[in-house]
């Protein structure tokens, strides 16, 4: 009896091969999620107490509960980065992010670290509304926080460095002074297609909408795009998907593939002022 091959469902790959693609867990050998999330935490719980005297929880930047941010204000009238988490925008949440703050502050910017609601307790567009709602309020709000409005810069890893993508499509008060999204979702249409879309539903529109190599960016500062070497083919193609369609529309940007980083180490280097991850996301 002949078996029949499994169908592809998206360029080249059938839905398990497109499914490892996009498991970032299973793709690092003898990588243990809750160890690692839990060694993170330590560092969380040290920068929230490093830095007490000006951290502030919970700050809500709208009326939904999940509209909140923890804000490290360490510098008075300084620059101010905002950083968006990840979790494949259905789970983690700010909390799990303080240790950003560790590798940020030492180079004089303050921080502000955001959290929104996670599907499908909402929608996409839901979603990134949040976050587009979240760097507003910094903007009006920054004169009365003793921060700089006018020099916000925005990063965010994986889901959150699509969301730092989406950014560069919206017009605000001031111009962000730069962008740089950390192992990015750029393109949404293999999502739809893989195990990520038993809980994200996301629909053909959304697809189109949400999907930053289909939108036009209206920013025009600088912007970089760092994805790990070891990161997978389907992460290297929306990286290079995202150069090549902006650039052809006016919008021009670094594109690195650090050697040794995969998806994890690549976040957690943020945690380290001397990275060279660190660095190049503050475009020093």
């Amino acid at each position: 009896m002949t078996t029949q091959a499994a169908p592809v469902v998206y360029k080249t790959y059938t839905r398990a091969q497109l499914d490892r693609e996009y498991d970032n867990v299973r793709k690092v050998p003898n990588f243990d999620f809750s160890t690692y999330l839990a060694e993170l935490n330590q560092a969380n719980e040290l920068a929230r107490t490093q830095y007490k005297e000006s951290f502030s929880a919970d700050v809500p930047y709208g009326d939904g509960p999940d509209e909140t941010m923890d804000l490290f204000l360490t510098n008075p009238g300084g620059p101010l980065h905002v950083f968006f988490h990840g979790g494949y925008w259905r789970m983690l949440h700010k909390n799990d992010f303080s240790y950003v703050a560790n590798g940020i502050v030492a180079h004089g910017h303050n921080l502000a670290i955001i959290n929104y609601s996670l599907i499908p307790t909402v929608n996409m567009g839901e979603l990134v509304k949040q976050c587009v709602k979240s760097v507003e309020w910094l903007m009006a709000q920054g004169q009365a926080m003793h921060f700089d409005p006018a020099r916000i810069s925005v990063s965010g890893h994986s889901a959150g460095g699509h969301l730092a993508a989406m950014m560069a499509t919206h017009s605000f008060q001031y111009e962000l002074q730069s962008i740089c999204a950390m192992s990015g979702i750029f393109d949404l249409s293999p999502i739809q297609l893989c195990f990520l879309n038993d809980v994200l539903a996301l629909t053909d529109e959304e697809v189109a909408t949400y999907s930053p190599v289909r939108r036009k960016p209206v920013f025009s500062g600088k912007l970089r795009l760092i994805t790990g070497a070891q990161e997978g083919a389907e992460y290297e193609r929306q990286a290079k998907e995202l150069v090549s369609k902006w650039s052809a529309l006016g919008l021009n940007s670094d594109l690195d593939f650090p050697e040794k980083h995969d998806h994890f180490t690549l976040r957690a280097a943020l945690g380290n002022p001397d990275s060279d991850i660190t660095k190049a996301v503050l475009f020093l």
